[in-house]
């Protein structure tokens, strides 16, 4: 009943009217962030399909198979059209993309705690993407909503699967553009001709993505044979259907390096969706040129492409606004996470990201260690991957950003385009061996193939030392001590295992900066200043975070 005070009546209807709005906006909100699924002929669906356990870890659909190498590395060979390769796909891998997302999820609430933030999130996302299908080639968007009808149910309260999926593949984008969480940091370069060993194309490259140590457990390579386009190879996780590392079977090579991005408005083409289609259809530079002038994107990347028909590498270096193709003029091309053609070198974000950041270190350091070792052949390439000191040999401790080898890696990446060789790394990080496989071989027709051993290259010989073993502790303890700082789970740090945590990797800025976040949490401001002062005698990995912990000791001074 309505109340009799003309007053409150007054209120009550002025509400119920305001929950009117608010209920038709929320409706239209939701309607508008809904995306269409794509146009799909084929009558097929996952229970068209059986899929065979062959072996341990292997298992089998029609001509599509999965299975687990002795290294630990996933390994999928695909053929067919988009729609149902897509099917076959998610069929095969239905357990390692619930323990992605599972990860995945699990590392977004890590990083963001606050549940409200969170919901504010979920809707910024969905706003922000509420487009992106329109810039996602239909091919793509069939295959993708083939492996979405694998997806879990767990996470249907975020979302439903295909539109998951789709704002999955703009993670990385959206992550580089909006937060510098510095998640992405990767170091690439190409050596020919005088540079090279064999005077052959040889590419490598660091791909430091990191969402935690669970996401990057079950890496995989997936070998397609699609109905159109070329025939290719791309490494990365289960779910990812476009490219951060891959070649093809003309020897084409894509790999990608972020870039500092203005604050985007809304979304575009991911970038590793542009980074498949290059892969899957461009036999040339001129070709892969074409492919990423004609897409929009919302963030700023450097492609670096090789090419065995044109005997070179460039970098694509693409924005929102503008597009550059650079070329070093050298036997040798370096790329960081700066740009370097005519088109951005005067760019004030551009300026700023090579003067605040980490990434000119590291290209410096990879100039450095290119100009050093030449000719590079392929065990020098990683070698110079794994190379965990900075600029003039200067030792740096273990895990800053500004060396090449950072120990964060989800992986490290060789390629021979003349030859049609890649080797990836197996775990940890780019420091187990590297892993071999010639594309020839792989596309010859037979259904068995393997990584061929004779090309192995050895692990990293720091596996094996006192030095490792204190840095793994090192992980341990300071991925505890974020937790506590971040999420509030409970962690006390005795004095035996402080000065135990500084004698484990004395040299890193790190080391005093988490110590310093520990007590300040206990809000003991005197010994937080003192480790943050103490950290900033040691090697800072940028301005950026020289500036960061600054700001952290005139907050505790306030306090």
């Amino acid at each position: 009943m309505w109340p009799k005070n003309k007053l409150a009546k007054n209120i009550l209807k002025t509400v119920s009217i305001l929950l009117l709005i608010t209920g038709i906006l929320f409706g239209l909100f939701i309607w508008r962030i809904i995306v269409p699924s794509p146009k799909i002929e084929s009558s097929k669906t996952t229970e068209s399909y059986k899929r065979i356990k062959a072996g341990p870890d292997h298992y089998v659909v029609e001509n599509c198979w999965l299975k687990k190498n002795k290294y630990g590395i996933w390994e999928m060979y695909l053929e067919g059209s988009p729609y149902e390769r897509g099917l076959i796909y998610g069929i095969l891998s239905k357990e390692l993309m619930e323990k992605q997302e599972v990860h995945f999820i699990g590392q977004i609430k890590e990083m963001i705690p606050n549940a409200m933030f969170l919901q504010v999130l979920k809707g910024f996302v969905g706003w922000f993407n509420r487009d992106i299908y329109k810039y996602i080639p239909e091919e793509n968007q069939q295959e993708i909503y083939g492996i979405s009808q694998s997806f879990s149910d767990k996470f249907n309260y975020i979302a439903p699967k295909y539109y998951r999926i789709l704002n999955y593949h703009a993670a990385h984008d959206i992550g580089h553009a909006l937060t510098d969480l510095n998640m992405v940091g990767c170091t690439s370069f190409a050596v020919n001709h005088g540079f090279s060993e064999d005077s052959t194309l040889l590419i490598a490259r660091n791909f430091d993505f990191y969402m935690g140590d669970e996401f990057a457990e079950d890496k995989l390579i997936v070998f397609m044979k699609p109905d159109k386009g070329y025939k290719f190879a791309s490494y990365a996780w289960a779910g990812l259907t476009g490219v951060v590392s891959g070649m093809n079977e003309k020897g084409i090579t894509v790999t990608l390096n972020a870039s500092k991005s203005d604050i985007p408005y809304a979304a575009k083409e991911p970038i590793s969706l542009l980074a498949r289609e290059i892969l899957q259809y461009a036999g040339t530079i001129q070709e892969a040129e074409e492919i990423a002038r004609k897409r929009e994107t919302f963030v700023s990347e450097s492609l670096l492409i090789g090419s065995a028909a044109d005997d070179k590498a460039v970098i694509i270096e693409k924005s929102p606004q503008k597009m550059d193709v650079y070329q070093s003029g050298k036997d040798y091309l370096v790329c960081a996470n700066h740009y370097q053609g005519n088109s951005f070198i005067r760019d004030s974000v551009n300026i700023h990201n090579i003067r605040d950041t980490d990434s000119k270190s590291r290209f410096d350091r990879m100039n450095q260690l290119l100009e050093r070792t030449y000719p590079v052949d392929i065990k020098d390439a990683a070698e110079i991957l794994r190379d965990k000191k900075g600029v003039n040999d200067k030792f740096l401790g273990y895990g800053n950003s500004s060396s090449l080898n950072q120990l964060i890696a989800h992986h490290g990446i060789l390629f021979k385009p003349e030859k049609k060789e890649m080797w990836i790394s197996t775990p940890p990080f780019q420091l187990g061996e590297f892993i071999c496989y010639n594309l020839d071989n792989v596309f010859s027709g037979k259904r068995k193939f393997a990584a061929v051993d004779s090309l192995t290259i050895p692990k990293d010989s720091f596996l094996e030392t006192a030095d490792y073993r204190k840095f793994e502790d090192f992980r341990k303890t300071k991925q505890k001590i974020s937790r506590y700082v971040m999420l509030g789970i409970p962690f006390e740090l005795s004095p035996a295992e402080e000065k135990k945590f500084i004698n484990n990797n004395p040299e890193s800025f790190l080391t005093y900066l988490f110590l310093g976040d520990y007590f300040r949490k206990n809000k003991d401001n005197k010994k937080a200043i003192a480790y943050y002062e103490q950290s900033l005698k040691h090697k800072v990995a940028s301005l950026n975070e020289v500036k960061a912990i600054k700001d952290r000791i005139e907050d505790c001074r306030k306090e």
